[in-house]
């Protein structure tokens, strides 16, 4: 698949970043025409900076499992098509998926700034033909419908203004029969002692440690937010293996687009 990299242009008093049309050999138009989008300027390079600190330092051990995980429990180590991690800042978690699927994966941030930190790190790690990036708030996603065969995100749902929006949102863009997983913490198949350690670097980094917040009532609130959106395929995931004793591993929503539905006549 050869995919061309996403476009953008500076001005005298912002940057403004451009979906482009993108192709496939296999022929699609993997990005719809998308209306220009301004980053605010609240997000800044210190921004991005600190969130590719995060990824390589703390979170570090965090991802490896994490993607191990997703392609797992989701097939994907055989799929073909498009993967989005929403919210994928400088790209730790893509690089891993890289490493374990064969998909094209699309780096939607809100921070323009970790773009190029996370081109030269694929680049380096030799997956730079197999990411795009893009400028995107997961409000209004700028993609077509039926687009994506996953889309991903962690640690960025709890900045999300209107959840059901940005739900209803990464429904619209999942292709029918894909799927979604989305939330905050840790997987599954991480275990105790690398999570326990993980909060505890967390704690004395001198940015005291994750925000806290109540796993049950994030879990009542992607609940609520599926049977809204009338999303029939669905689980809630509180991973809480052996030994993980009070140790925080979050929360997480996975659910499925329906596939589509085909008619036959008599005649087949």
């Amino acid at each position: 698949m050869t995919i061309q990299l996403l476009a953008w242009r500076t001005g005298m008093r912002r940057t403004v970043w451009l979906a482009v049309a993108v192709f496939s050999t296999a022929g699609f138009l993997s990005l719809a025409a998308a209306p220009v989008l301004s980053p605010s300027e609240a997000f800044t390079r210190e921004d991005a900076r600190k969130t590719a600190q995060a990824g390589s330092g703390a979170l570090a051990p965090v991802y490896g499992p994490l993607a191990g995980q997703i392609v797992e429990d989701y097939g994907l180590a055989e799929a073909e098509g498009i993967g989005i991690d929403l919210g994928g800042g400088s790209g730790t978690l893509i690089l891993e998926l890289c490493k374990r699927t064969r998909l094209h994966w699309v780096d939607a941030d809100i921070n323009p700034h970790v773009f190029p930190i996370f081109l030269k790190a694929a680049d380096e790690a030799g997956f730079g033909g197999r990411v795009s990036a893009i400028f995107a708030d997961a409000q209004a996603l700028p993609f077509r419908d039926n687009y994506a065969r996953i889309v991903v995100s962690r640690g960025s749902v709890q900045f999300w203004e209107d959840k059901p929006l940005a739900f209803r949102e990464i429904y619209r863009v999942l292709a029918p029969g894909g799927a979604a997983y989305v939330g905050r913490g840790f997987s599954r198949n991480l275990p105790a002692k690398v999570a326990r350690a993980v909060r505890e670097k967390q704690k004395s980094d001198g940015r005291g440690g994750p925000p806290p917040y109540d796993p049950g009532e994030t879990a009542r609130e992607f609940e609520s937010i599926m049977k809204e959106l009338k999303i029939q395929e669905y689980r809630i995931d509180r991973p809480t293996p052996p030994g993980a004793g009070d140790v925080n591993y979050g929360v997480w929503v996975g659910f499925h687009k329906e596939p589509l539905q085909t008619c036959r006549g008599k005649g087949g």
